[in-house]
C-alpha cells in the first residue's frame, strides 16, 4: 500500500505501556453460544485460539462474565514506531474517505478513536484483553487493537501483508460507521426479539457489512498525489485474511466440524465476497447485508 506520506490521524492513543490486573471470566448468565465456544477454544487452543474470535464490535459484552477489573499502571510504550505510524496512517485515510462519503450524502462524519494496547486494558464495554482480538465499542465509540494481533494474523493464520492489517482496522471503522448510521442499535433491538439462530444470522449481516465497508474504504483511499493506495497484490492479501477468519474455516480448525447455525461473522466465502463487493463497487450502498 502507498502509505509512506499519508496524513496521520490524531485520533489515536497508545496505551501499550499500561498494565494491570484482571482475569478472563467466561461464566455467568448471558454467555450463550459464543461463551461456550470461547470456553472450548480456551481449553483446547489457549488464548491464541480465542484471539481471532473477538474480531467484531463490542465482542466482550457477549461473553457474559466478561473480564475482571483491575487498576492500570503506566509504563513505557511497547508500540513499534513503524506499526504505530501505519495504524495512524490507515486511520487517517479512513477519516478522509468516510468524511467525503458522508459529506456527499449531506451528513458529517464523526471519527472514531483507535486505542493500541497490550495484554489488558479498559474500554467502555468492559475490560479489554489481547485474547479477544480487535473490537469496536459503541459505548465509547472507540476501536481497541493489540498490535500483536497483526503478527498473529500473519504467522498463525497465514495472512501477511500491510493490506491484510489495514483491512482489520478498516473493518472496525466499518462498525463505527454502522454505529453512526444507527445500524448497530437497529440490529441489537432485532436480536433482543430473536432466538439464538436468528440473532446469529443478524450478527453475520453486521460483520459482512463491515467487511464490505472495509472494501469501500480501500476502493476510495488515495495518497497525497491522488493515486490509489492499493498496489498489485494488496487485494490478494485482503482475500487471504478474509478467508482465514471465516467462521467455517475457524470452526473446522478448532473443533473439526462446521456448525452454520453458530456462525457470527460469516463463512470464508461470504467474507471474501463482502470485501470484494466493497472493493469493486466503492459504494457503501452496495453493502446491504443488514437489510
Amino acid at each position: 500500500m502507498r502509505l509512506g506520506d499519508a496524513p496521520e490521524s490524531g485520533n489515536f492513543e497508545d496505551r501499550t505501556g499500561q498494565s494491570g490486573g484482571g482475569g478472563l471470566s467466561l461464566g455467568g448468565a448471558g454467555g450463550g453460544l459464543f461463551g461456550l465456544l470461547a470456553q472450548f477454544v480456551l481449553s483446547r487452543f489457549g488464548l491464541v485460539g480465542l484471539l481471532i474470535l473477538g474480531l467484531g464490535y463490542c465482542a466482550l459484552s457477549s461473553l457474559g462474565g466478561g473480564l475482571g477489573g483491575g487498576s492500570m499502571k503506566e509504563g513505557p510504550s511497547q508500540l513499534d514506531p513503524n506499526t504505530g505510524k501505519f495504524m495512524r496512517e490507515v486511520l487517517g485515510s479512513t477519516e478522509q474517505v468516510w468524511g467525503d462519503i458522508f459529506k456527499k450524502a449531506g451528513a458529517q462524519y464523526t471519527p472514531t478513536r483507535l486505542v493500541a494496547y497490550s495484554d489488558y486494558n479498559q474500554s467502555g464495554c468492559g475490560a479489554a484483553q489481547a485474547a479477544m482480538g480487535p473490537f469496536y465499542c459503541p459505548t465509547d465509540k472507540q476501536i481497541y487493537i493489540d498490535p500483536a494481533f497483526f503478527q498473529e494474523l500473519s504467522q498463525r493464520f497465514q495472512a501477511p501483508g500491510d493490506f491484510a492489517q489495514a483491512y482489520v482496522i478498516a473493518h472496525e471503522v466499518g462498525h463505527h460507521v454502522q454505529d453512526l448510521e444507527g445500524t448497530l442499535d437497529q440490529v441489537g433491538s432485532a436480536q433482543a426479539r430473536s432466538d439464538k439462530v436468528s440473532g446469529n444470522q443478524l450478527q453475520v449481516g453486521v460483520e459482512l457489512q463491515a467487511d464490505c465497508y472495509a472494501g469501500v474504504w480501500a476502493a476510495n483511499a488515495k495518497d497525497a498525489n491522488g493515486q490509489l493506495l492499493l498496489e498489485p497484490g494488496d487485494v490478494e492479501e485482503g482475500m487471504r485474511a478474509a478467508e482465514a477468519i471465516g467462521d467455517d474455516t475457524l470452526q473446522k480448525q478448532m473443533q473439526g466440524r462446521v456448525v452454520p447455525d453458530s456462525f457470527t461473522h460469516g463463512s470464508s466465502a461470504q467474507r471474501m465476497e463482502a470485501l470484494q463487493r466493497g472493493l469493486k463497487s466503492g459504494n457503501p450502498g452496495a453493502c446491504n447485508y443488514t437489510r
